[in-house]
């Protein structure tokens, strides 16, 4: 009885904060269909499952990293753009997310693990250095990957990233248990997997609105659909406690860096954690640009990035 309401609290609680209004009826939305998308990927295989990417175009490489709940889909309005400026993009669903495997299992999802995958994708692909963008989770795989591996990333974009403590407002921490269960089976039942990813959706866009249904489509598929939980329940229980581990990795990072921030994101906030990022990252001011976006800057933004990013490259 006790267990029933504490799931009839946090579902009922989900809901009251989700804003469910409808989705944008627009002519150009139509182009972004979740099925296309995945049968565009090619897929590299692991120990512990494998691993769908994109991979488009000749040149300098860019990894377009994707963090949680996400994939690689919400990099799609900026992937083929940065091919036709000449680059070669690498956009991977790290293992448990989009259209990669999910084994049922819990430290294959570590950053550790992660990272090593990455790494021996990008190795399977010949590709000795690259530059890195960041977004979320993202941020963490990396700074794992930098201390495996550091001479391969030869710039980093960061985009409202996991850096230092004082920015991070993780929606949810969770111990790892009963509770933690119950959130991520809600995320892929029937009757709640709609409500919560909109309720997340509402935090992480300035307008839920604007999303396509078919757009959301990408979003929800791989989680309710296709229950693809297990690397989100490794996150949230693993996010209780600061990150200190990292600030060896973060503090000593020695290539070009450029930071782009959506302002209006509540759950990594610039502010508190800007001198941090100017002083102990020695991130140049000129390279951190304040958008106005929120979290999920890549579906808002997505031509300002490319304007960006291309820019700080050449």
């Amino acid at each position: 009885m006790k267990r029933l309401l504490y799931i009839t609290i946090f579902a009922m609680g989900s809901i009251l904060m989700t804003s469910c209004g409808g989705y944008k009826d627009l002519a150009e939305a139509s182009q972004w269909n979740y099925s296309d998308f995945k049968s565009q990927q090619q897929f590299f295989t692991t120990d512990s499952g494998k691993i769908a990417y994109t991979d488009k175009g000749k040149g300098d490489v860019i990894v377009l990293l994707h963090g949680v709940p996400a994939s690689s889909w919400l990099y799609r309005k900026m992937i083929d753009p940065l091919v036709a400026k000449g680059y070669r993009v690498i956009a991977p669903d790290m293992l448990g997310f989009g259209n990669s495997d999910h084994p049922e299992s819990y430290d294959v999802y570590s950053n550790k693990e992660h990272a090593k995958r990455l790494l021996a994708l990008m190795d399977s692909l010949d590709i000795d250095e690259w530059t890195q963008v960041v977004h979320d989770a993202g941020g963490v795989w990396t700074w794992e990957l930098m201390r495996q591996d550091a001479k391969k990333i030869k710039n980093l974009v960061i985009l409202n990233t996991i850096l230092f403590e004082e920015g991070f407002k993780p929606p949810i921490r969770l111990k790892k248990g009963f509770f933690a269960n119950t959130a991520m089976s809600l995320y892929s039942s029937n009757a709640f997997g709609d409500f919560m990813l909109n309720r997340f959706m509402t935090k992480a866009l300035r307008d839920r609105k604007e999303l396509s249904k078919a757009e959301f489509e990408g979003y929800i598929t791989p989680i309710k659909v296709e229950n693809k939980t297990q690397g989100m329940y490794w996150f949230f229980t693993n996010i209780r406690k600061p990150f200190p581990e990292f600030d060896a990795v973060i503090t000593t990072i020695d290539v070009p860096k450029l930071v782009i921030w959506g302002m209006a994101d509540d759950m990594l906030r610039l502010e508190p954690q800007e001198d941090l990022i100017l002083n102990k990252m020695n991130v140049k001011p000129e390279n951190i640009h304040k958008l106005n976006a929120s979290h999920f800057i890549q579906e808002e933004r997505p031509d300002k990035l490319i304007e960006l990013i291309t820019e700080f490259l050449k």
